[in-house]
């Protein structure tokens, strides 16, 4: 498998359009409020009365920030009142009271996520009270992927080293622009030696992989000045990086209007900006495992991606396929083979829900046979950047060209492309069509079209 060795900014320019990211299929906004607690009890059953239940994976959301960052487009809530934070703990301990005597005993949790919001927001005790309440009621496999998301502001040492010993063994950190004018711009002020604390930390005390977010096209970008911060987040050297597109999206996300457009980069500046960004980290020796993420050669993730053993859920490229994700806390998001079930996306809906003595369940979604085909089909595209056709008529009995001979019309603009090679049985995504991924996993979407028209809610995909 072999990287881009030119960055070709007329086909960025191209697809540079609105998309899913393909955390699952069908995408969230397919979630319907008709799918309620009932649905979601029966679903945990149903997983737990099969031979060979799956092993677990386990997700909460953690809300709260200490400021608001204006670019934000996260479930969050700025507060200072510890009381409020202490409050909301209780009601995930009471959530997970509520769900794991319906798990079937010894089924093993292989992956466990925090995220927010802030998770380091919490105080190294209550990082701790949490991570052990929840390795006392759930079965911890020995080779856990445990992943938690931190703000190196407001961090201390003693916050990592509650993290190691509640079981963390990965950490993930948001830096988005070291440049101190576009962190005034959006309120976020991190000074670089905050980032490098915050990773020296995390290797004092063995987190295994350490990933950096960075955002591009925020207010005062240019290239050359992102430059200068991708040359200093090459020098600190992370394990993995996220290169995500800022989507200003104010009628969305209303505290968005605090950003001023005429400050925002044009979109040619910004895909120069990826463009820049994209070739330096390629050259610096890190693999683009898709779209907008990057890890390093010797990494699980590149690994994976190299073996074909590379899987993707809601909190994005994992090593850990065939889990079942049980989301805990406001707004999180679980998925079981057969469905997908969402909380309340509000914390008094959330709280409301339990104690009525009910799942928090707000919204889910059942799968039919045919999202179950499309599904594998952009799984292993988003993944493996290519498809075996024949593998897949033969997990579903099908034929491959009359079931998607439209998909197959609309990807042969890329092929004209070069970013997708058709050869016999298979289907390759070359050079570039990994970072435009999103664009041709597209393709073989049942609902994109209705969903662009009725509920454009997706970012860029460049």
């Amino acid at each position: 498998m072999k990287q881009f060795s030119g960055i070709d900014i007329g086909i960025l320019r191209k697809y540079s359009g609105a998309g899913p990211r393909y955390t699952s299929y069908p995408t969230a906004p397919l979630f319907t409020s008709s799918f309620g607690p009932g649905d979601y009890r029966r679903a945990i059953a149903e997983t737990n009365a099969a031979d060979g239940a799956a092993p677990l994976s386990l997700y909460f959301h953690i809300p709260f920030c200490d400021t608001l960052c204006y670019f934000c487009g996260c479930t969050m809530l700025v507060t200072r009142d510890r009381n409020q934070i202490a409050g909301y703990l209780s009601y995930v301990k009471r959530e997970i009271d509520m769900v794991a005597p319906l798990i079937k005993p010894g089924r093993r949790v292989l992956q466990l996520h925090w995220g927010g919001g802030t998770p380091s927001y919490l105080s190294p005790e209550e990082i701790l009270t949490l991570g052990t309440y929840i390795r006392e009621r759930f079965t911890i496999d020995s080779s856990i992927e445990a992943g938690v998301e931190i703000d190196p502001r407001g961090l201390t040492f003693e916050h990592m080293q509650a993290f190691r010993a509640a079981g963390f063994n990965r950490v993930s950190m948001g830096v988005q622009d070291f440049d101190p004018a576009v962190q005034q711009a959006v309120n976020r002020i991190q000074p670089e030696d905050m980032t490098r604390d915050a990773m020296e930390w995390s290797r004092t005390l063995g987190f295994s992989s350490i990933n950096i977010d960075l955002i591009y096209g925020l207010p005062f970008q240019s290239v050359d000045s992102f430059a200068g911060t991708v040359d200093r987040i090459i020098d600190i050297s992370p394990d993995r990086l996220a290169v995500f597109n800022y989507a200003h999206v104010p009628w969305i996300k209303r505290h968005q209007k605090l950003i001023r457009p005429e400050q925002l980069p044009s979109t040619e500046q910004k895909l120069e900006i990826f463009k820049m960004t994209i070739e330096k980290l390629v050259d610096a020796g890190y693999w683009n495992v898709g779209m907008d993420h990057f890890a390093k050669q010797g990494d699980e993730l590149a690994i994976a991606q190299r073996t074909d053993t590379l899987y993707r859920n809601f909190q994005g490229y994992s090593t850990k396929a065939g889990c079942d994700l049980y989301g805990f806390g406001m707004s999180a998001i679980g998925h079981f083979r057969e469905t997908y079930h969402q909380n309340h996306k509000a914390i008094p809906e959330y709280r409301h829900a339990l104690d009525a003595g009910h799942l928090a369940t707000h919204a889910g979604y059942r799968m039919t046979p045919d999202d179950h085909i499309r599904k594998d089909v952009i799984m292993r595209l988003m993944c493996d950047m290519g498809l075996d056709m024949e593998a897949v008529e033969e997990r579903h009995g099908i034929d491959f060209d009359s079931y998607f001979g439209e998909s197959l019309s609309r990807l042969r603009t890329f092929v004209d492309d070069g970013l997708v090679e058709i050869s016999g049985r298979k289907i390759t995504v070359n050079g570039m069509g990994r970072l435009v991924i999103r664009n041709i996993a597209m393709c073989f979407d049942a609902y994109i079209d209705g969903m662009m028209k009725e509920n454009p809610v997706f970012s860029k995909t460049i």
